[in-house]
């Protein structure tokens, strides 16, 4: 039975790997953080299962991160795990580069240390290219983050090449391109316009209020992207991909089609701008090309725009209902 240990099992990426995983077969290891309160809503489906064990750890304790790995000997180790939410990352700038950049070269550390023969996958980010360079961006794009969370990202990307690099350690970075799911935080804009829209049309609420509604994404599924982590683990040699479905939508179709799948016709009459959202340096555009995944090991996304919109909406009604 091979071993995985997911730091961030009980985020929207971890959780969707935690049951990918188990399915395959695996004993998963998931760090979760102590506090006072625990989070586990999002892996209530696998939460029993007799093949996943939660174990007690920090990305900010080095110690903690050691023991473990030094204990279980994973096969694979997934470092999803960061302060994700990008508009915090100006508010918690330090924060952000303690968990999203040096956590990386802990959990790298802990592995060169316990096991370094098991595999590594970073969550490496599309805000790392910030100021696009170049359109569509693939893997040998140049990076210009426009946010303490992208430049964190970018330094969490590098010392995984370089650990690779100076320690023969097969360390794969996956530059994941926006992926969302009915899992997703309310905090991001996506569930944000979602669960909006559903309680605007249950009569909850008047209004959403919104930033930019001209900054453009490349949108997919998370379930797809996860099959994507595994595939990057399961090649010969390590190597780094961009993960993305290759299209970009703005905020505001994913508004309007929001708007559309929940019946509510003008989508302007329940909108409101507030500057408070828009971030002090802007993402204008992101539109991935992942042919080298496709190539390499044959991934693609199975749902597009129009049906990610549909899946999170239908979700959102059904919850708001209740």
């Amino acid at each position: 039975m091979k071993k995985a240990f997911i730091t961030g099992i009980t985020g929207q990426d971890g959780s969707y790997l935690a049951e990918f995983l188990l399915e395959k077969g695996y004993k998963v290891y998931g760090l979760t953080r102590r506090t006072s309160t625990q989070n586990f809503a999002r892996i209530q489906t696998v939460i029993h299962n007799e093949n996943l064990k939660l174990i007690s750890g920090d990305l900010i304790d080095q110690h903690s991160l050691t023991y473990a790995l030094k204990d279980i000997q994973p096969d694979e180790v997934y470092n999803l795990a960061a302060q994700s939410f990008v508009k915090a990352s100006w508010d918690q700038p330090v924060l952000t580069g303690e968990f999203t950049a040096l956590g990386v070269i802990r959990v790298l550390e802990a592995m060169r240390l316990a096991c370094p023969t098991a595999k590594f996958y970073q969550a490496s980010s599309s805000e790392m290219f910030g100021k696009v360079q170049e359109v569509p961006q693939k893997e040998t794009t140049p990076f210009y983050p426009r946010s303490p969370y992208g430049v964190a990202k970018v330094y969490g990307h590098w010392i995984t090449v370089n650990y690779r690099e100076s320690f023969d350690m097969f360390a794969t970075s996956g530059i994941l391109f926006n992926h969302e799911s009915p899992r997703r935080g309310l905090e991001f804009v996506t569930r944000k316009i979602a669960n909006a829209v559903a309680r605007i049309k249950l009569g909850k609420q008047d209004h959403v209020e919104l930033g930019n509604l001209d900054s453009k994404r490349d949108w997919g599924y998370a379930k797809d992207y996860v099959e994507a982590m595994w595939l990057m683990l399961q090649q010969d040699e390590p190597d780094d991909y961009v993960i993305a479905t290759g299209e970009t939508h703005s905020v505001e179709d994913f508004l309007r089609l929001s708007c559309k799948f929940a019946g509510i016709e003008d989508w302007r009459s329940i909108w409101k701008h507030n500057p408070e959202f828009d971030r002090p340096a802007e993402v204008d555009l992101l539109i991935g090309d992942p042919t080298k995944a496709r190539e390499k090991f044959g991934w693609k996304p199975t749902i597009d725009f129009e049906g990610l919109v549909k899946l999170m909406m239908d979700a959102e009604l059904e919850l708001e209902s209740k």
